[in-house]
């Protein structure tokens, strides 16, 4: 079955919309998780701190992913101010996770496609590779992109560059210790965010893996929905639950590949 087949047998344009309470939700949900890390980090929780900074990275990872496919029901300037303010909070150029993740639909698991490469490996193999995805991200970007996409990611780089400086120069504990969690959540990005949703999926990549538990959906904010997503990049992430129900009814022959 085509996408194009796929996208006729369900229902999904009225998904697109969000009300005003999910605009809320899409646009503050990384809120409360900074809060409560930097609060515990603050009086040297660092322990107790370690999963709501987790919690904190994947909002984050939800809530500029949502931006990347103009999916956070706000105007241009805001989407933008998410995306740049996450930036220097995630430790990355977002723009430049953009112009890779945008690249990766058109391009799902070829050669043209650089935020793809560790689903091919092993899982041990997507882990050591974090790093290098990191860096290839940013390089990739500076090579391909166009003067806004360039201008953006210089301008999100150095404001990150910046933010780090006054946290070390300054010896604001808290503020480092955000710092290298980041770090390491971003180092893991090419196994949690690539590997685990597209491992041995290169005969079909457009079916990517998904998750039907109703709790580990609701640690992970939805994110392993990645099946739906593919599918239907429009729909934002708070809709993708009624979207899998919806696919399972209008096409249950389809192979949905666990997650975890």
């Amino acid at each position: 079955m085509t996408h194009q087949e796929i996208l006729k047998k369900v229902e999904w344009k009225d998904l697109k919309n969000l009300s005003f309470k999910e605009m809320l939700i899409e646009n503050n949900l990384t809120i409360p998780w900074f809060v409560l890390s930097i609060t515990l980090a603050y009086f040297e929780y660092y322990i107790l701190a370690l999963p709501f900074s987790a919690f904190f990275f994947l909002a984050g990872l939800r809530q500029v992913h949502n931006g990347f496919h103009n999916s956070l029901g706000t105007n241009k300037f805001l989407t933008w101010f998410t995306l740049y303010s996450n930036s220097i909070l995630l430790l990355v150029s977002i723009h430049a996770v953009k112009f890779n993740h945008i690249r990766h639909h058109k391009y799902c698991l070829s050669e043209e496609d650089y935020e793809g490469k560790s689903a091919k490996m092993t899982w041990y193999g997507a882990i050591l590779y974090g790093p290098i995805h990191m860096f290839l991200i940013h390089k990739v970007t500076l090579q391909l992109g166009n003067k806004k996409y360039k201008k953006n990611v210089i301008l999100e780089l150095i404001s990150t560059a910046i933010f780090i400086t006054i946290a070390f120069y300054f010896k604001i504990d808290y503020l480092i210790y955000h710092i290298l969690i980041m770090i390491l959540a971003e180092f893991l990005m090419a196994f949690f965010a690539v590997w685990t949703v597209h491992h041995d999926t290169e005969e079909t990549p457009e079916f990517a893996r998904t998750q039907r538990g109703k709790w580990k959906n609701k640690i992970t904010f939805s994110m392993f929905y990645h099946l739906e997503h593919h599918l239907f990049p429009a729909v934002p992430t708070i809709k993708l639950p009624e979207l899998a129900r919806r696919i399972d009814n209008a096409l249950p022959e389809i192979e949905k590949k666990n997650t975890f």
